[in-house]
């Protein structure tokens, strides 16, 4: 595996990668309030607060030395402007002890019980609450670079706070005065902490997604599903200064583009009816992963990565498999992908109904015990043989170009017919 000294050299712009591994294992970490009112925190609900050390030597023993962490805005404030980043630092000492590098989340969709992203206050506590823990992490990890995320997927929880009602503010037609309020506190956190500390490193995740119209379109429909296919894109290009240039965004502020991708990211216009990513007989309007991560490189020209991605149950092999054949693609390709998150990593539960769990990460809850951990083979040898055609891939990518002339570039195809989870052969 190659070391995080590497470069990739894509489009005339040479980059280093910065991670310790390019397999990442995310920690669900949200704190929000459900389309219940419920608080809910997966950090303590998944068991990761007391088994941190134990999940890091689990990861460790696969390869995965980097990962998603969220610090819990509900927990270190527990009154304004004041601090408590006690459980913060205890997984700091874990990663220390285990030599995990740790990817911060500011806010993961969870805001204190006195604000809301409409609350007049909200942005000056945010950045108090960014410029706190730059200090913190700076007094406690001196020297190190600070990777972070000021707000998780703003594009989504827009949708989900502001269009549907399903976390605070409860609103609904409001998705794009919700993002634009986020936008703002995520924007003036960003410079905030950047002007802290030059070590400050800011990580986008935000959805990747492809929206169609349904066949036999008229004009109208494709001009819908192309406006709404931008529309992902408008949280980046806030922070970016390209749109709402009155909330101060810049083309500095961002470091790594991260697209986060599921299997339910591709979908017909009007409704929810996904298109099917493992068909025998392929959607046409489907798009290989590798096409849509190579659009969003070029749009902002920064290296990226795969911020978050999983499947739930049985098909978690054949959806590893899939995504390292399309992160092999596009590294053939020269666009410098620089990691992909498994997430989560072990199981979580479902937000809304806490006694569903999803089974979508490598290690599953069977209940026999309190916060156990059951791996699931079929993903790790999946996550194995991926790890393998990634190397490969990098390897080849990192020689000369007058080495890499007349190589043959591997077989990409993932079908289910082409993938043996007992060997992990590829026919």
């Amino acid at each position: 595996m190659l070391s995080e000294n590497n470069i990739i050299t894509a489009s005339k712009e040479a980059f280093e990668n910065p991670f310790k591994t390019f397999w990442m294992g995310g920690f669900e970490c949200t704190d929000q309030l459900n389309n219940s009112g419920e608080r809910v925190d997966l950090l303590e609900m998944t068991g990761h607060l007391d088994l941190v050390r134990e999940d890091y030597a689990r990861i460790s023993l696969l390869g995965i030395s980097t990962v998603r962490e969220g610090i819990r805005w509900t927990v270190v404030e527990p009154a304004p402007y004041q601090y408590d980043f006690s459980p913060v630092l205890e997984m700091m000492h874990a990663a220390n002890e285990h030599d995990v590098q740790q990817i911060w989340d500011i806010c993961h969709f969870g805001y204190p019980d006195d604000l809301s992203p409409f609350h007049p206050k909200f942005t000056p506590r945010f950045v108090a609450l960014c410029e706190a823990f730059v200090d913190f992490y700076i007094k406690n990890n001196p020297g190190k670079e600070l990777f972070v995320t000021p707000i998780n997927e703003v594009s989504f929880i827009s949708w989900l706070g502001g269009e549907v009602a399903g976390t605070v503010p409860y609103c609904t037609k409001n998705g794009w005065e919700l993002k634009y309020a986020l936008m703002r506190a995520y924007i003036a956190g960003a410079k905030a902490m950047k002007q802290r500390s030059e070590l400050v490193r800011i990580v986008t995740t935000e959805p990747l997604v492809n929206m169609v119209p349904d066949f036999d379109p008229e004009l109208e429909d494709l001009a819908a599903a192309a406006a709404q296919n931008e529309q992902q894109f408008q949280s980046v290009d806030m922070l970016c200064g390209r749109i709402c240039p009155e909330l101060g965004g810049s083309e500095d502020l961002v470091d790594v583009i991260g697209f986060n991708f599921y299997y339910n990211n591709q979908w017909i216009i009007g409704g929810y009816q996904f298109l099917g990513w493992n068909d025998l007989v392929p959607d046409p309007r489907w798009k290989p992963l590798a096409d849509l991560l190579q659009a969003g490189y070029e749009r902002y020209n920064k290296p990226i990565i795969i911020s978050e991605t999983s499947h739930p149950k049985e098909d978690r092999p054949l959806w590893i498999n899939m995504i390292a054949a399309e992160c092999a693609d596009v590294i053939n390709r020269g666009v410098p992908l620089f990691g992909v998150c498994l997430y989560p990593i072990i199981d979580r539960p479902d937000w809304d109904q806490l006694h569903i769990w999803h089974h979508s990460g490598l290690w599953d809850t069977d209940f026999t015990s309190k916060h156990s951990r059951v791996l699931h083979e079929e993903s790790k040898n999946a996550l194995m043989a991926a790890q393998m055609r990634i190397s490969k891939a990098l390897e080849a990518n990192t020689k000369p170009a007058a080495q890499r002339n007349g190589e043959v570039i591997e077989d990409l195809s993932y079908q289910t017919n082409d993938f043996d989870p007992e060997g992990l052969s590829y026919h």
